[in-house]
């Protein structure tokens, strides 16, 4: 059965954007790039992945759901299809018709069972924190890139999600001079 897997970049003290839905203070550069754009290329949207001379390999996710907020910093700039080399789905309960290629939910918890259903390589979980928290009780693997910077603030790893204990195991781990930590966990 495929996996939701919820792959995010996340500060030492738990949030995966500043407080304005920026990720400004997480690291773009250094060593922990090239496991980023080879291992997890899928997870990388289809316009960087054309502006690096790269593609997805197609080995790691098929689909993709993502909040509305998080998908917005595309939509908002033209990009329509962020993920064009996945199957797309949107978190929203606000938005009308959604642009070809990208499917509008308004029950995440209910697409992503269903998808879980079916055959096909993993779901990433792209975000927000919001979604992950909703999420939480179907997320079968986390991967997080801990970055070495304490924000202070932002958009915690999962939203505000009420206190329900869920056990993850750690099953991998990797380590960068960069100070970048990419931690894999499985439900325990």
């Amino acid at each position: 059965m495929r996996e939701l897997v919820y792959y995010v970049a996340v500060s030492l003290d738990g949030f995966i954007a500043a407080p304005d839905g920026s990720y400004d203070p997480l690291m773009r550069d250094g060593d922990h790039m090239d496991v980023l754009t080879t291992t997890y290329a899928d997870a990388i949207p289809a316009h960087v992945l054309t502006a690096i001379g790269g593609t997805a390999p197609g080995t790691l996710f098929d689909t993709v759901i993502q909040g509305w907020n998080s998908y917005a910093h595309a939509y908002d700039v033209g990009i329509t299809r962020p993920y064009a080399h996945l199957r797309e789905y949107v978190a929203t309960r606000t938005r009308g018709d959604a642009p070809d290629g990208v499917t509008y939910t308004s029950d995440p918890v209910a697409t992503v069972q269903e998808l879980k259903a079916q055959d096909g390589l993993n779901i990433y979980l792209c975000g927000g924190g919001d979604l992950a928290g909703a999420l939480l009780p179907e997320i079968d693997r986390l991967i997080l890139k801990r970055h070495p910077v304490a924000m202070g603030a932002g958009i915690p790893l999962f939203g505000n999600s009420s206190y329900q204990p869920h056990a993850f195991q750690r099953v991998d781990e990797q380590e960068f001079t960069s100070g970048v930590c990419i931690s894999e966990y499985t439900r325990a």
